[in-house]
């Protein structure tokens, strides 16, 4: 079997992080190992107010020691969210000891969304995580991710040669391959954008767009890729996947919305995941 493991936070209740990487992963018929960055009673977004925090950076150097000193090895390596600069140089250490030319490093760059860094980021975090990009063989930002990776101004209107630009420019940090999620031109499509700096070569996919937010569609995405990343897929694959998949999960959310405010009901689509990975 395949092996991925997912370093981010967990969070008891609520539909983000490793609450989606390990079902996500695991039913692609992947060997899904975590490592477990802090452990909250329920995610951060809007709407949970009053929710426990526990942080385990300190935890994280001995369970990689354990794993070495038991020769584990993995087929993907697979970043989230990060909560201080410290995360961040363990997680560095991480992948020298654990990345090789045999595996796949996947970082998604959690840093923003609509323009804005989350709470208790700086800009001394967005270098560590620039950084640490330079190490990934693909990374996953979205388009405010983009703007703070780069040092640019955030917007939201843009067309095909910007993106490919910008794709370019990532690619510049020192990852092979970035991957920019959420591209629309207009308020038909929506998908997401690729670039293999080793063929100069572009990828787009895209689905329906669909105008409301969904928290942790960026995290369903991205351990999708993830997947199809260590299953051997190739990038036009890993993003014509990824992007339909989570369009699904949208889809299905929609006549939940009052019910699942806190999440995507990704839960009803993993059959159609499993069908996704089967057929490609």
């Amino acid at each position: 079997m395949k092996k991925i493991v997912s370093i981010q936070d967990i969070s008891c209740f609520g539909k983000c992080s490793l609450t989606v990487a390990l079902p996500v992963i695991s039913a692609m018929g992947i060997e899904t190992a975590v490592i477990p960055t802090a452990v909250l009673s329920t995610h951060t977004g809007e709407g949970f107010t009053g929710y426990t925090f526990r942080d385990l950076t300190s935890d994280i150097p001995a369970i990689a020691a354990h794993w070495k000193s038991m020769e584990l090895r993995f087929d993907a390596l697979y970043t989230g969210y990060l909560g201080s600069l410290e995360q961040i140089g363990i997680v560095s250490d991480f992948f020298d000891d654990f990345g090789g030319k045999d595996n796949h490093i996947i970082v998604d760059p959690v840093l923003g969304d609509a323009g804005k860094l989350y709470a208790g980021f700086s800009n001394e975090f967005v270098e560590g995580m620039r950084k640490l990009c330079a190490k990934a063989d693909f990374i996953i930002p979205n388009m405010t991710e983009v703007s703070f990776l780069l040092d640019i101004p955030y917007t939201e209107t843009y067309d095909e040669s910007y993106v490919k630009d910008v794709l370019r420019r990532l690619s510049k940090l020192g990852c092979k391959t970035p991957v920019i999620t959420g591209i629309h031109y207009d308020d038909k499509l929506q998908g997401a954008a690729a670039y293999d700096s080793r063929n100069d070569e572009f990828i787009f996919s895209f689905g329906k767009n669909i105008n409301s937010r969904f928290h942790g569609t960026g995290d369903i995405f991205a351990s999708v890729f993830t997947g199809a990343c260590a299953l051997g897929k190739d990038l036009r694959q890993c993003l014509d996947i990824s992007v339909k998949f989570t369009f699904d999960c949208i889809e299905a959310t929609l006549p939940h919305m009052e019910e699942t405010w806190y999440g995507s009901c990704f839960e009803l689509c993993l059959g159609k995941l499993i069908e996704y990975v089967k057929e490609q």
